[in-house]
């Protein structure tokens, strides 16, 4: 296997009369976590199912690390997913349900006392799943796609359920296996959770690739970064100074202005000139939600 990269090219689902994901093509590169996001019908959990081999492709190819899934050869080892948190058998105990696919990958049956662990379920181990709540069930679905030591993780909505210490939980981990090099993909709902662990985003609409990046890039989108915010007791005196349009400053529900067209040192000269007082300049930024809102608005639909 090459090194974990995960690529998609020209990929197609057509069910009847519906096109669910429609010549799509990204690339997920190793050591970074990546972010698939897309309004609801987007196509996403389809092209999950279809890079793990669980949804034939009506034309397209899906690769990790060069390879189909189902051609790898050992792919728990490769490659840990989960994809939703109810394909468990109730009357298990949550230790059980791991040794079984433990032994159904050839891996040692210690394994699945170490993931319990990882995911900080061990205290539940000897528990029916039956009785997990949501948040209990999607850690043993993530346990589960840690039992090879993967290279590669693959998760859908894995914060559904999970309790805010839970999601920052899954946050730190996703982002400590992109640390070791890994490759990490995961679909979410949660746009300010995934600002906060994602290095970049794939976003789709209607099963089509909307845009691809880093987070960075994708939130200074339409000088979004050009944009500071001012509060000052004398703001005609300061925009006077600065002799800015009045297109160029909008007041915010906070009090402040936003500004756009000059940069923070030119603020900062202006206001020292005109001896005017500033209480706050700061550098603005898009986050990532209202980017995807800007990006797909209009463009959904039910898949």
């Amino acid at each position: 296997m090459a090194d974990g990269q995960i690529v998609v090219t020209g990929l197609t689902k057509q069910f009847r009369k519906v096109r669910a994901v429609d010549n799509l093509s990204f690339t997920v590169q190793p050591g970074r976590v990546t972010g698939f996001l897309g309004p609801n019908g987007a196509g996403k959990t389809t092209t999950l199912r279809m890079l793990l081999g669980l949804v034939t492709a009506t034309s397209g190819t899906a690769t990790i690390g060069g390879r189909r899934y189902v051609d790898l050869p050992d792919p728990l080892r490769i490659v840990g997913a989960g994809l939703e948190a109810s394909s468990f058998h109730k009357g298990r105990t949550g230790r059980d349900h791991l040794r079984v696919l433990c032994a159904a990958a050839g891996l040692p049956a210690n394994r699945a006392d170490h993931a319990l662990e990882m995911v900080g379920l061990t205290p539940a181990a000897k528990r029916k799943v039956k009785g997990y709540s949501l948040g209990m069930k999607q850690r043993l679905g993530i346990a589960a796609g840690m039992l090879g030591d993967p290279q590669v993780l693959i998760f859908d909505e894995p914060a559904n359920g999970l309790d805010p210490e839970g999601i920052r939980w899954m946050r730190t981990l996703l982002s400590s296996f992109a640390d070791q090099g890994r490759t990490v993909l995961v679909s979410s709902h949660l746009l300010s959770e995934v600002q906060l662990f994602a290095d970049d985003v794939v976003i789709i609409a209607a099963g089509k690739l909307i845009r691809q990046g880093p987070v960075e890039e994708l939130t200074n989108l339409d000088g979004a970064a050009r944009q500071i915010r001012v509060v000052t007791p004398e703001p005609d005196k300061l925009f006077g100074a600065l002799e800015l349009p009045r297109t160029a400053v909008a007041k915010d529900e906070n009090g402040g202005f936003l500004v756009t067209g000059v940069t923070g040192p030119q603020i900062g000269k202006a206001a020292l000139a005109a001896g005017v007082e500033l209480h706050e300049l700061a550098p603005q930024r898009a986050d990532l939600e209202k980017v995807f809102l800007e990006l797909t608005s209009g463009k959904a639909g039910i898949r």
